[in-house]
């Protein structure tokens, strides 16, 4: 059982009409880092992401591969997202949330993507 097991299967609530723009957010996580991630991830990112406006809506952690996959969306267009995720990357939060960290993550890749269901 890992930390990844404890996250819950509706990370936040997603109100279920408007339009929502969403990002898919792909890791690739730096070895042994990656159960004090996933504890990070889940007491520090995903407060400050829904504060900030955002929802999480998926995560997933693939062990083998280190492969940590996750989608946060926001209300609105991709303008409106990007917006939003600029005053994130700006705020105290995630400054907060970031200091004193060590780098956990190998490589990343991240793009807003069409939601079907």
């Amino acid at each position: 059982m890992t930390d990844a097991d404890s996250l819950p299967l509706s990370l936040t609530e997603v109100p279920p009409t408007g339009h929502r723009t969403t990002q898919l957010r792909r890791y690739v996580l730096v070895p042994g880092t990656e159960q004090d991630f996933l504890v990070w991830w889940r007491e520090r990112i995903v407060p400050g992401r829904v504060a900030a406006g955002f929802s999480v809506d998926y995560a997933s952690f693939e062990a083998e591969s280190r492969r940590f996959v996750w989608a946060t969306s926001a209300a609105g267009s991709a303008d409106d997202f990007l917006t939003l995720e600029r005053k994130w990357l700006e705020g105290q939060t995630r400054a907060a949330a970031f200091a004193g960290e060590p780098q956990r993550v190998e490589s990343m890749d991240n793009s807003l993507v069409e939601r079907l269901a």
